[in-house]
């Protein structure tokens, strides 16, 4: 038996390399894409924090965050000697003692300082809650609770404490606590003078003792 094969025309052949060429040429590019975002992904969060193991792309982000643990404060109102943690932060409060008011809210003709604020009163509008924790279900407006709330879970304690190394879930709680080391007492009453380390204990002297 006798096979007959027929041998394409020199023209179609070098169509046929080409289209053979191409299809290399794309599949390396592909290739080299996917090896370079591969790249990226792993040089992502390359920036590891010593006390939480929380990681960051960049240095400076996580420079920024290792003062949630120092509780290092370096930017300072020239104005009342407040200390925030970020430039970002000062600048905003400064808006505090200068009287500005540069956010407005999208919804109303309300204004804020901080734009913070702004954020947080936007929530009375649209009542959105985009933060719903994945064990339990509860949803949160914002961010900042939802992740507060999932270290109930995990059980994180992030914010530890320079003086005697007590670890806290929220840095609210920290810096509470870090009144028993430091007898700082910043509520006043305003009827005796008498001075009280947290809200709490000013509110039941209040009631108890000055309440008509």
């Amino acid at each position: 038996m006798i096979l007959n094969f027929r041998q394409a025309p020199p023209q179609e052949k070098l169509i046929e390399e080409d289209e053979e060429n191409e299809e290399f040429s794309e599949t390396k590019k592909n290739n080299h894409v996917k090896k370079r975002d591969l790249m990226k992904r792993r040089a992502k969060k390359s920036f590891i924090c010593t006390q939480c193991e929380k990681s960051f792309s960049f240095k400076h982000h996580l420079v920024l965050h290792v003062r949630v643990h120092t509780g290092e404060k370096p930017y300072t109102c020239d104005q009342c000697g407040k200390s925030f943690t970020r430039s970002e932060n000062l600048k905003d409060h400064m808006n505090i003692h200068t009287g500005e008011k540069p956010y407005k809210c999208s919804h109303c003709d309300k204004r804020f300082s901080r734009s913070a604020d702004m954020n947080r009163h936007k929530v009375v509008h649209t009542g959105e809650k985009l933060h719903t924790c994945d064990k339990c279900g509860k949803s949160f407006a914002l961010k900042q609770h939802f992740t507060a709330h999932v270290r109930v879970h995990t059980g994180e304690k992030p914010y530890r404490c320079l003086y005697c190394n007590k670890r806290f879930s929220q840095s609210g709680n920290l810096k509470t606590h870090k009144r028993i080391h430091t007898e700082e007492k910043p509520y006043h009453c305003t009827e005796c003078g008498k001075s009280f380390n947290h809200s709490v204990s000013l509110h039941s002297h209040t009631k108890t003792n000055h309440s008509k």
